[in-house]
């Protein structure tokens, strides 16, 4: 239950800009001392700070597209290379949204025969060009900033569908918070896919381990595998292989 508040508070601050501490009492029905506590945990994740009288949002938006993109971006074509290597014959495979999983569509094998599910506005336009791969798109509105589609009008159709893999991103994850993102309106998809899917692989570069974005959408043991570089903490090391999580390191 704290979790969970904690993770509203922090949605409900991002959402707002800023937010009094009465304004959140009243809102989450606990006390001023709670209240403190929880933002004191928060505040170390780093999207919210403290100002006179309550909290704001250090940042509401996300970097635009473009500049998260180039940020990494030998190391993403990278992990893009790697992740397309997993696909196989007859996959039916989830790909997310996100600059490090737009990199797979550079590399899609077009011999192989593949049916892709995704919301990833550069995937959809590079599986479309390939006669051998299949398209199922999900999601209803067109959202700029991350290029990808969102809003879902039914989930009925997709528990239907047999996933063997997915593709995922994340904007940070820790130990201590999961696997994070910062877009509230993606977190709904994220989330069913990761529980529903055979395999699912996180694609990351080194930069997003020790890091907390606004919601959690799943626990790290969800994830059977994670591409990424040789460069991530050594704790996160340890503590995959003792969770039995596969990482594949690229240059």
């Amino acid at each position: 239950m704290k979790l969970k508040r904690i993770q509203e508070i922090e949605a409900y601050v991002y959402e707002n800009g800023s937010a009094s501490i009465d304004e959140l009492c009243d809102k989450f029905n606990v006390s001023k001392n709670t209240i403190r506590r929880d933002i004191n945990k928060i505040v170390e994740n780093g999207t919210i700070k403290k100002v006179y009288g309550g909290v704001a949002s250090v940042s509401n938006q996300l970097k635009p597209y473009e500049h998260r993109h180039s940020s990494h971006s030998e190391e993403k074509i990278a992990i893009g290379k790697a992740a397309a290597a997993e696909i196989e014959d007859n996959d039916l495979v989830f790909i997310d949204s996100g600059t490090t999983t737009s990199c797979i569509g550079d590399f899609f094998d077009p011999d192989k025969r593949v049916t892709i599910i995704t919301n990833n506005l550069n995937i959809i336009n590079k599986a479309a060009e390939l006669s051998n791969y299949q398209l199922i798109l999900i999601g209803m509105t067109y959202k700029r900033a991350t290029r990808s589609f969102v809003n879902v009008e039914s989930w009925e159709y997709f528990k239907r569908i047999n996933i063997t893999k997915s593709f995922m991103a994340a904007t940070g994850l820790s130990i201590e918070r999961g696997v994070t993102n910062s877009d509230l309106l993606e977190y709904d998809i994220k989330s069913r896919i990761v529980e529903k899917t055979d395999r699912n692989i996180l694609l990351v570069d080194h930069s997003k381990f020790d890091k907390a974005a606004l919601v959690t959408y799943s626990n790290i043991e969800k994830f059977h595998q994670i591409i990424t570089s040789d460069s991530i903490p050594k704790n996160y090391k340890v503590y995959c292989k003792e969770k039995g999580i596969k990482i594949n390191y690229v240059n």
